[in-house]
Order: structure tokens, then C-alpha cells, then sequence
């Protein structure tokens, strides 16, 4: 068995202090634990909701944002013009390619090609760019017959 020393004991543990946990914010909102705090004196801060209450479905903002929207924006965008229409569908009848070949060259679907022909689609420089280079005709900037 072991030994015990003789000598005067002391301890070294440092006192340990509990406290008692916060309450969560549901309890606070419980309406028994805010009158139960009025009547002890103790204060309680109300907010007042931005239409609480009131039985709206939707709110009337999206109908600004919308008008807005509409305001900045343009109504519609740039189309292509007559002139680059009938050049691409031209140039393509002269080399002899289809609208599905010509789609094949410039690695694009032929529905882009259709809408190029047809001034359904918003120009765009890098399409317009393969097909200059597949047909051998300027379709971009001042187009001189």
C-alpha cells in the first residue's frame, strides 16, 4: 500500500461558479413571461410589424419593381437587319450549302441559321463572324452592295 506523507495538506482546486443559462428567445416572446416581467417593473420593448396584420397575399412592391424594370430597359431588342438576312441566305444559295450545312461549318445548331435567315434572332458578332468567314461576305459593320 502506498504511503501518505506526513506533512500539512492543502488544496489547490480553484472555485468552480454556475450560472444559470439565458433564456431562449421563445420563452421571451411567450405572452405569460412579458406580463409577468410588466408587472415586476421590468422593461419590455414592443416592435410594431410593417403591415402586420393585415390579410394581403402579395405585396404591392413587385408591381414597382416591375414598372421599373420596364422603364429602364428597352422594350425590344435589335433584330437582324433585311439587308444581313438576304446576304447570308444569298451567299449560302451561291455556295450551294443548306441551311443544315452551313449550320454543320460554323458549329452551330441549323435553328440558328434558320433565325439569321428569317430576322428572328439578336445579332450576334461571334456568329456573324463564322459565317463571314464560311460564306466569304461581310455581314458586320456598313455592308456596301
Amino acid at each position: 500500500m502506498p504511503t501518505r506523507t506526513t506533512g500539512a495538506m492543502s488544496q489547490d482546486w480553484e472555485p468552480v461558479v454556475l450560472h444559470k443559462s439565458r433564456p431562449k428567445a421563445q420563452v421571451l416572446r411567450d405572452p405569460k413571461a412579458v406580463n409577468q416581467a410588466l408587472r415586476a417593473g421590468a422593461q419590455v420593448q414592443t416592435v410594431k410589424k410593417f403591415d402586420g396584420g393585415t390579410n394581403k397575399k402579395a405585396p404591392a412592391t413587385a408591381v414597382y419593381a416591375r414598372k421599373l424594370d420596364e422603364a429602364a430597359e428597352p422594350a425590344a431588342l435589335d433584330r437582324v437587319a433585311p439587308e444581313v438576312r438576304q446576304l447570308i441566305q444569298k451567299a449560302r444559295i451561291d455556295k450551294k450549302l443548306s441551311q443544315a450545312d452551313l449550320a454543320k461549318q460554323i458549329n452551330e445548331r441549323p435553328q440558328v441559321v434558320q433565325e439569321y435567315e428569317n430576322g428572328k434572332a439578336v445579332p450576334n458578332q461571334a456568329v456573324l463572324a463564322k459565317m463571314e468567314r464560311v460564306l466569304g461576305v461581310k455581314l458586320r459593320g456598313k455592308i456596301h452592295k
